[in-house]
């Protein structure tokens, strides 16, 4: 069987140089549909020669000929087309089908979501644990500079050249709407517009309301007023990770560089990594005189521009909670 290959293989060499009705057959043999009966994932090494990328495509029931799909790709010129990767090649894809989709290059994508809101260690986490990323971790990126998005990469991938990218997506979201912010914001540099949105991306989990957090916030720093945010406390105790409890009067007064109801303007670092919209609602917040806000029971939060209506709120915050409370 296998000098029958050769043949077919040496066939397709002299139709090269003229197709005759040897040159038509061997043609026709690699135009055939392919043996796999179900779609088949093959992971194809970079700087692999078109040999031992014929015998990895055989060994995986792809082709059933190495030396049939080496001849086509000799023949057809496209020695250095052929591009490495992860592929899922189609159930019964002929030599001319598999030679046309390795030109192609369109790997098999896989994605990972960094969460808006998370530390940088809790991202870095996640791409440590992916093990679809490949390479040790060395780069130690500060609190607030990458950019929490869905990423899309190939599999072979390194874990460095993944946080490279998230770092370049939020330099170049920063640069891009730091020049439309809106006149007379209580900060100066792009870096303080990332601590204030890494403060309102904890705040809120509905994404209508960050510009109306953040105006809080804006309005409350132009007053000189501290931001009292409870977030900027747990991350000063734990770094950003679940307190697992209501926080204690004790650490309301606490004086750490994080908390907020004991220092004036911001921290001195993010608390984490704010997404986009957290970041394009600091540098265009709402239009509000709100300087208070709490929650209202619904998941999102009651807004009020002085200290009394903002009592009210909370005492019907309060009853909510109690009635809660009694109802669990």
């Amino acid at each position: 069987m296998k000098s029958i290959v050769i043949f077919l293989a040496g066939l397709l060499l002299l139709a090269a140089a003229a197709l005759g009705g040897g040159g038509y057959f061997a043609y026709k043999q690699a135009s055939n549909p392919g043996p796999s009966e179900a779609n088949t994932i093959v992971l194809l090494e970079p700087g692999s020669t078109v040999s031992k990328i014929a015998d990895t495509l055989q060994d995986a029931g792809i082709i059933q000929y190495a030396e049939l799909f080496t001849a086509v790709v000799r023949i057809r010129g496209e020695q250095n087309s052929l591009k490495a990767g992860e592929y899922e090649i189609p159930a019964r894809a002929s030599v001319m089908d598999v030679v046309d989709i390795l030109i192609e290059g369109k790997s098999i994508l896989h994605r990972i979501t960094a969460p808006e809101g998370l530390t940088t260690a809790q991202i870095i986490a996640l791409i440590a644990a992916d093990e679809t990323l490949v390479g040790d971790i060395t780069l130690e990126p500060p609190e607030g500079e990458l950019l929490p998005e869905t990423y899309a990469f190939t599999r072979g991938e390194t874990r460095d050249d993944l946080i490279r990218r998230m770092m370049k997506a939020q330099d170049a979201l920063v640069d891009r709407v730091w020049n439309d912010r809106a006149m007379e914001l209580p900060f100066s540099t792009p870096q303080e517009a990332i601590i204030l949105a890494s403060i309102v991306e904890k705040e809120t989990g509905v994404p209508e309301e960050r510009p109306m957090i953040a105006a809080v916030f804006v309005n409350r720093l132009r007053r000189g007023m501290r931001l009292e945010s409870d977030p900027t406390i747990i991350y000063g105790l734990t770094k950003g990770e679940p307190l697992g409890r209501g926080l204690r009067q004790s650490e309301l007064r606490g004086e750490t560089p994080y908390n907020t109801y004991v220092i004036s303007g911001l921290p001195p670092t993010p608390i984490g990594n704010p997404g986009r919209a957290a970041i394009e609602a600091v540098l265009n917040p709402a239009e509000t005189d709100a300087l208070f806000f709490v929650a209202d029971g619904t998941g999102g939060h009651a807004f009020a521009a002085t200290n009394r209506e903002h009592e009210r709120n909370v005492a019907v915050w309060r009853q909510i909670e109690r009635e809660r409370r009694q109802g669990g």
